[in-house]
C-alpha cells in the first residue's frame, strides 16, 4: 500500500463540491434501470479492498436512473431544456441531466460531497430569508421558503437540509492545522446570472432555472463545471487582488470557537432543524423528494432515524413507498433520505419501540434487512424505523495525513478488534514514508465535519478503533459520513488567542486593567497577559496562552459589566506579514481594511457587511456596532500599506477619522487612505469626493473596483476644544459647567438654528429608530421640524463672540453661525457661493483654512438649499475663538449636542487626512487585473473647486 492522491482532487476539492437544484424541474419518476457510479464514501466503507485508492478520475457516485418528464425540465451539466420526455435523474441528490451530457458529468453526488473537501472549514449561517434565484446546495432544489445563507460564502440551503451540509466554507486563514502553500480556487456551483460566460470556452455558463456552472468564491471566475477542471488550480484573487488580505497571512487558533466567534458576526438564537419548526412533532422532510402533506393513494409516509441521538431528539426524515413495498425498497429510501452512498446489504431498519413497546422486546428487536422478509413478505408494518448499520468484524478506513500541503491523500487500512489508534498509527507511517520517525511524534486525531462547527478529538493511544466506529454509527449514521481520521504529529501547538475587551473605564493603566479584570472575571495571571492597553478608549487585547481559558474569558467578560457599563470581547486574528517564516504581502497588495455601521442606511448596511464579507476576507471587514473602529485598526496594525473603506453617513467616518488620529503612532501605515460609501442622509463629504448623495444599491464588486481607481487627496482636519464655564454675570445660566473635551472636524460645525434643527432630529430618531430607515423620510422630518422653528428668533449674535486669528469681528443679525472646510452642507448646498470676492482666498478643502458663514433663519437656509441664495460671509482663517455666553445648540459633522456657556476654539488637528476621491472614468467591470501599483499611495493633490 502507498499513499495516493485523490482522484480529480484539485477539481473540486477546494472545499467545495458544486450541488444545487433546479426550481422548475419537478419530474415524475418512471420505472427505468438505476446505476450508481463511483465508489462508497465515509470513513469506514465496507466492501472497499484494503491499499491506496488507485489514481483515476473523479468519481461522481450519483444514483441515476431514467425517468419520464412531465415539466419543463433543464439539464443541471449544460443547463439546455432537455426535450422528449426522458431525463436522467440522481435518486439521492436530484441531478438532473440529458442522456448525452452523463458521461461529462463530474459534480459530485451530495452523498460523496463530505469524502472530498480539501481542507474541512464549517459555515455561519445567519437569519432565515427569502432568496430568490437561489438553489439548495444539498438537495438541488430552489429556495422557495425561508433558508439559511453562508455569511462567509455562497452556499444557501432549505433548513432541513443543514445537518447534511458539507464544511466546505472558504479557508480565510491558517488554524495551525493544515497550511498549504498553494491558494487554490474555491468553487461554488449554482451562483451565476444567466449571463454569465464561462472563463475557457466563453459561452454562457450560467442559468437562472438550474444551479449551472461554477464561480470560485475568491478571484469571481466563472466557468462550466467541465471547463474548470482544464483552469490553473491556483487563484490569484482576480481583479481584487490588491483589496483582499490573502489567507495565508492571517492567523487565528480557534479551536474552542465557532466561525461566528471568529468573523464577529452576531448568533442570532434559532431553533436547530428539527427541532419543532418543521412540525409538531419535529418531523424534517426527507431531502430527496422533499415530501410534505398526505400522501398519495397506495402509498405512505414513514418516519426513519438515523440513530440514538436523532431519536433522543425526535429528529427525524420522512419517506413516501407504495404500501406493498418491500424491505429492500424503503431500506434504499431511508439510505438516500440520510445521502449514505453505501451498499444496502450492510444496513437494516429497527421498529422504533414506543412508551407502550419498551418492555415488549419481540417489537423493539423487528428488523427489516436487506435480502430479509417478514411474516408480511418484507412489507412495512411499521410508521417509525431506526436505521442502523450491521455488526462489522472488520471495516476499511481512510487515514489522510495532517502534513500535506497540496492536494488531498489517504492511506486505506484494514480495521480489527485488536485495531488500536497506536497500531494504525504504527501502520500507516511507512504507507507515508515517515517510518524513520518514532511512532510517539504522532496521534490519531478524529475530526467531525459539521456544516456548523469542525470537532477536533484527539484518540488515546489504546482506543479500540474498530468500537469507536460502532459507537459513532450507533449514536448517528449521518455523523459517520462527516467524520475523518487524520495522523498528526503529537508536537503540541502552542496556543495563542488574542481577545479584545471593551467597554472599561478609560484613563487608566495597565496595572489598573488588570487588577479590574482580575476582580470582574478572576483571570488566570499565568496564561493571561495585557500586550495592548489603549486607555483613552477603555480597550485592552489579552494575550491567552490556554484555549479552555480563552473560552471561558471570551463567555464571561459578555457577560459582565464595570462600573454599571457591560463590557464586550471579541475574538481577534493576527495579520503575519514579515518575517522569515511569514508570508509577505505581495508588492502592489494593500489590503482593504472595511468598516460598515449597520445602522446607517436602513438595512443596506448589513446587506453590504454580508456582500463584503463575501468579495474580501472576512477578517478585514468590522460592524462598528461591535466594538467601534479600534479592533480593525488594532488588527492592521502591522499591515505596511493599506487603505480604509467607511460605510456610513459624516458622522460615522468622522467616527473613524477621530479613531484613526488617536491609533496613527501605532500603525505600521501611519496615513493610509479612507474611501466612504455613503449611508447616512446628508453624506456632504461623500458629495465631494465623488461617491454620490447615497449608496442606492449598486454593486459592492463595483464599489470595490472604485476604490482600488480611487485618486488620493487630501483632507483639513481641525480640533474643537469646548472649554464650558459660566461666563460673568451668567449666573442663570441653563447649563452647568462641564469640564473640557476635544473632538474633530472635517465637514463642518455649527451654532444656533442648524444644531438645534440637527439636535431636534436626532432626539426624533432616538425615540422611535425603527421609522428613519429611508434618506426620503429622514429628510422629510428635517423639512417638518425646520417648520417648526420657522418663525423663532433667537438673536445668535447677541448670544456669542467670535475672535479670527485673536482679531474680533463682529457680527450681523444671524439665527446660526458655520465653519465650514467643504464646500457641501445641509445635503449638498454650497453655502459659501461660488461669486468671487477679493476679501477672501478660494476656498479649498486642503488650504488649512476655514470659512465662517451666517444664516438669518430657517427660511434663508430652505433657500441655499434650494440654490436661490448663499451664505452670509463673514470670515476666513486658520484659528477661531467663539465666546458662548448662555447655553446654545451646537453641531460638529451632523452629530449635535447642547453646549454650556464657555468658550469654543477651532484650530488645525495637524496632519491632513489622505481620502480617497472617486475617479471620474468608470472603472472596467472585467479584463485583466490593473497593472501594478507602487507599495506608496499615489501623492497627494489638492482638491480645488
Amino acid at each position: 500500500m502507498a499513499a495516493a492522491a485523490e482522484p480529480g482532487a484539485l477539481g473540486w476539492l477546494g472545499g467545495v463540491s458544486p450541488r444545487s437544484g433546479s426550481p422548475t424541474s419537478s419530474p415524475e419518476l418512471g420505472a427505468g434501470s438505476r446505476s450508481r457510479s463511483g465508489p462508497g464514501s465515509g470513513p469506514g466503507s465496507g466492501p472497499e479492498r484494503s491499499g491506496a485508492r488507485p489514481p483515476g478520475p473523479a468519481a461522481p457516485s450519483h444514483s441515476f436512473r431514467k425517468v419520464t418528464l412531465t415539466k419543463p425540465t433543464f439539464c443541471h451539466l449544460c443547463s439546455d431544456f432537455i426535450w422528449g420526455l426522458a431525463g436522467i435523474l440522481c435518486d439521492v441528490c436530484n441531478f438532473m441531466s440529458h442522456e448525452k451530457c452523463l458521461k461529462h458529468v463530474k459534480t459530485p453526488c451530495t452523498s460523496v460531497a463530505p469524502s472530498l473537501v480539501r481542507v474541512p472549514v464549517a459555515h455561519c449561517f445567519g437569519p432565515r430569508g427569502l432568496y430568490k434565484r437561489r438553489f439548495c446546495s444539498v438537495c438541488r432544489k430552489g429556495l422557495e421558503a425561508l433558508g439559511l445563507r453562508c455569511e462567509v460564502c455562497e452556499l444557501h440551503v432549505h433548513p432541513d437540509c443543514v445537518p447534511f451540509a458539507c464544511s466546505d466554507c472558504r479557508q480565510c486563514h491558517q488554524d495551525g492545522h493544515r497550511e498549504h502553500d498553494a491558494h487554490l480556487h474555491h468553487w461554488r456551483e449554482g451562483t451565476l446570472p444567466s449571463g454569465a460566460r464561462c472563463e475557457l470556452c466563453r459561452k454562457t455558463c450560467g442559468s437562472s432555472d438550474v444551479p449551472a456552472g461554477v464561480r470560485c468564491e475568491w478571484c469571481s471566475v466563472q466557468a462550466h463545471s467541465v471547463c474548470s477542471a482544464a483552469l490553473a488550480p491556483e487563484c490569484t484573487f482576480g481583479r481584487l487582488r490588491t483589496l483582499v488580505l490573502p489567507p495565508a497571512c492571517v492567523r487565528l487558533l480557534s479551536r474552542n470557537f465557532s466561525k461566528m466567534h471568529c468573523f464577529r458576526i452576531p448568533e442570532i438564537a434559532a431553533p436547530e432543524p428539527g427541532d419543532g419548526e418543521d412540525s409538531a412533532d419535529g418531523s424534517v422532510p426527507a431531502g430527496p423528494g422533499r415530501e410534505v402533506g398526505a400522501p398519495e393513494s397506495g402509498k405512505q409516509t414513514l418516519k426513519i432515524f438515523d440513530g440514538s441521538d436523532a431519536m433522543q431528539r425526535n429528529h427525524f426524515r420522512t419517506v413516501t413507498v407504495p404500501h406493498l413495498a418491500r424491505s429492500q425498497e424503503v431500506l434504499e429510501a431511508a439510505l438516500r433520505a440520510y445521502y449514505i452512498p453505501e451498499d444496502p446489504e450492510g444496513f437494516q431498519l429497527q421498529a422504533l419501540p414506543t412508551p407502550a413497546q419498551l418492555g415488549d422486546t419481540v417489537a423493539a428487536g423487528k428488523v427489516w434487512s436487506a435480502g430479509s422478509a417478514e411474516e408480511e413478505g418484507g412489507r412495512a408494518t411499521c410508521q417509525a424505523w431506526v436505521l442502523r448499520a450491521l455488526p462489522r468484524t472488520q471495516e476499511i478506513l481512510k487515514i489522510y495525513p495532517a502534513w500535506l500541503k497540496v492536494g488531498v491523500a489517504y492511506v486505506s487500512i484494514r480495521v480489527t478488534p485488536q485495531s488500536t489508534a497506536r497500531s494504525v498509527v504504527l501502520e500507516v507511517l511507512p504507507l507515508l514514508g515517515r517510518q524513520a520517525e518514532g511512532v510517539e511524534g504522532f496521534q490519531l486525531v478524529e475530526v467531525l465535519m459539521g456544516s456548523r462547527q469542525v470537532q477536533r478529538t484527539v484518540l488515546a493511544d489504546e482506543e479500540p478503533l474498530l468500537d469507536r466506529l460502532r459507537e459513532i454509527r450507533q449514536m448517528s449514521l449521518r455523523q459517520m459520513s462527516q467524520t475523518r481520521f487524520y495522523v498528526a504529529e503529537s508536537r503540541a501547538l502552542a496556543p495563542r488567542v488574542s481577545l479584545f475587551v471593551g467597554g472599561l473605564p478609560p484613563g487608566l493603566s495597565p496595572q489598573e486593567y488588570r487588577s479590574l479584570l482580575d476582580e470582574a472575571v478572576a483571570s488566570k495571571a499565568a496564561v493571561v497577559t495585557v500586550s495592548h492597553v489603549y486607555s483613552a478608549q477603555g480597550a485592552v487585547v489579552l494575550d491567552v496562552a490556554c484555549f479552555a481559558e480563552a473560552e471561558r474569558l471570551y463567555m464571561l467578560v459578555r457577560d459582565t459589566a464595570v462600573r454599571g457599563r457591560p463590557l464586550m470581547a471579541l475574538v481577534l486574528p493576527e495579520v503575519l506579514v514579515s518575517g522569515a517564516k511569514h508570508t509577505k504581502l505581495a508588492p502592489d497588495c494593500r489590503p482593504l481594511l472595511v468598516f460598515v455601521n449597520p445602522r446607517s442606511g436602513g438595512l443596506k448596511g448589513r446587506d453590504l457587511l454580508c456582500s463584503f464579507r463575501k468579495l474580501l476576507n472576512p477578517h478585514q471587514v468590522f460592524e462598528l456596532t461591535n466594538g467601534g473602529p479600534l479592533p480593525g485598526f488594532h488588527v492592521f496594525s502591522q499591515v505596511p500599506c493599506f487603505r480604509v473603506l467607511v460605510c456610513g453617513g459624516d458622522g460615522t467616518v468622522g467616527w473613524v477619522l477621530t479613531a484613526l488620529e488617536d491609533m496613527r503612532h501605532r500603525l505600521a501605515c501611519p496615513e493610509p487612505a479612507v474611501a466612504i460609501l455613503p449611508l447616512g442622509t446628508g453624506n456632504d463629504l461623500g458629495r465631494v469626493l465623488r461617491w454620490g448623495a447615497g449608496y442606492s444599491g449598486e454593486d459592492p464588486f463595483s464599489v470595490l473596483l472604485s476604490v482600488d481607481e480611487a485618486d488620493a487627496v487630501l483632507v483639513d482636519r481641525w480640533t474643537i476644544l469646548l472649554d464650558a464655564h459660566k461666563a460673568a454675570g451668567e449666573e442663570d445660566s441653563e447649563a452647568e459647567a462641564e469640564p473640557p473635551k476635544i473632538v474633530q472636524m472635517s465637514n463642518y460645525c455649527g451654532i444656533g438654528i442648524d444644531a438645534e434643527l440637527s439636535l431636534d432630529f436626532h432626539q426624533a430618531r432616538e425615540e422611535e429608530p425603527g421609522k428613519f430607515t429611508s434618506r426620503f423620510h429622514n429628510k422629510g422630518v428635517y423639512v417638518r421640524v425646520g417648520l417648526q422653528k420657522i418663525s423663532h428668533s433667537r438673536g445668535l449674535h447677541r448670544a456669542l463672540r467670535l475672535q479670527v486669528e485673536q482679531q474680533e469681528v463682529e457680527l450681523p443679525s444671524i439665527e446660526g453661525l458655520i465653519f465650514i472646510n467643504i464646500p457641501s452642507w445641509g445635503s449638498g448646498a454650497d453655502l459659501w457661493g461660488s461669486d468671487s470676492d477679493s476679501r477672501f482666498e478660494k476656498p479649498r478643502m486642503d488650504d488649512g483654512l476655514l470659512e465662517v458663514v451666517g444664516v438669518t433663519g430657517v427660511v434663508h437656509m430652505g433657500q441655499v438649499q434650494s440654490g436661490l441664495r448663499s451664505g452670509i460671509r463673514i470670515a476666513q482663517g486658520s484659528y477661531f475663538r467663539v465666546t458662548l455666553l448662555k447655553a446654545t445648540p451646537v453641531q460638529v459633522d451632523g452629530e449635535p449636542w447642547v453646549q454650556a456657556p464657555g468658550h469654543l476654539i477651532i484650530s488645525a488637528a495637524g496632519p491632513k487626512v489622505h481620502m480617497l476621491r472617486k475617479a471620474k472614468q468608470k472603472p472596467r467591470k472585467g479584463g485583466p487585473p490593473k497593472d501594478a501599483r507602487a507599495d506608496g499611495a499615489p501623492a497627494p493633490e489638492g482638491d480645488p473647486k
